[in-house]
């Protein structure tokens, strides 16, 4: 992997994970979990992929992070189940155990043959269900503020950058199945949801797991498009045509959302 390859990398993750955290702080943990449903980390992924395998292997990549989304959604839903239950070391043990359920369900996957229509109605199915699953969490926002200093930010940009190299740089090894799949892991969210719960506390990185598989029809609209449009005019053109129409679904969203709740009253 060429050194500025590998730079680049590190900065992009950081700046995506730095900038979730802050908005998280400053906006609302609703928000950040919305956001955190944005195609950053995949995209990140599947950038890197085309620059460095081909845009066809990001394509067919891609196919397979749409069906990874499940296993990205069990992730949170058993960090969530086992954060809301333990009294002690509460982020070491929901860590590992949502690691351990994100890999139990990604193995029979990379088994499926996969089409387009099969690809989108699995991840879309998942997310009515935690959508459902996640109903009765309350929204919380952070009321008391740590102050950002040289140290906080180099963890939150350390553990990001850790999870972003490793993936990358395994997909020659593992193919465009696994790759794809690794690619679904929550590479941003996960840091997120750490430094959120080390920080502030249970009832605040549920807020933020709360509202991710809101925001998942982004990465299910940006991977999607990535495999029509990475082989056609190649990843640059590609990854501006593919976050354009994830953040045409993002606004389409909130406005049907903001329209439903002066509607209801809420």
């Amino acid at each position: 992997m060429p050194l500025a390859l590998f730079f680049i990398k590190l900065m992009v993750s950081v700046v995506f994970v730095v900038t979730l955290s802050l908005i998280a702080e400053n906006v609302s943990t609703k928000v950040a979990g919305l956001l955190s449903g944005y195609p950053l980390g995949a995209a990140i992924a599947l950038f890197f992929f085309g620059l460095e395998i081909g845009p066809d292997f990001a394509a067919q990549s891609s196919t397979y992070t749409l069906t990874g989304l499940v296993a990205t959604q069990t992730f949170v839903f058993v960090y969530y189940l086992v954060s809301a239950s333990v009294k002690r070391l509460k982020v070491l043990k929901s860590s590992v155990l949502a690691l351990s359920s994100y890999f139990l369900v990604i193995w029979p996957m990379h088994l499926i043959p996969l089409n387009r229509p099969l690809a989108v109605a699995i991840p879309v199915a998942s997310i009515f269900g935690f959508v459902y699953l996640f109903r009765r969490i309350e929204n919380v926002a952070i009321a008391k503020k740590i102050r950002l200093n040289p140290k906080v930010l180099f963890v939150r940009a350390t553990v990001a950058a850790f999870m972003i190299v490793i993936i990358t740089g395994a997909a020659k090894i593992v193919g465009p199945r696994w790759a794809g799949l690794f690619s679904a892991f929550p590479i941003t969210l996960f840091p997120l949801m750490l430094i959120v719960h080390i920080t502030y506390g249970t009832r605040e990185v549920h807020t933020i797991i709360k509202n991710f598989p809101l925001g998942l029809g982004a990465l299910i609209t940006y991977a999607l498009t990535v495999s029509f449009v990475y082989p056609a005019i190649g990843i640059y053109a590609g990854t501006l045509a593919s976050f354009a129409a994830a953040t045409l679904y993002l606004l389409g969203f909130r406005f049907v959302s903001r329209t439903l709740a002066k509607q209801t009253g809420r």
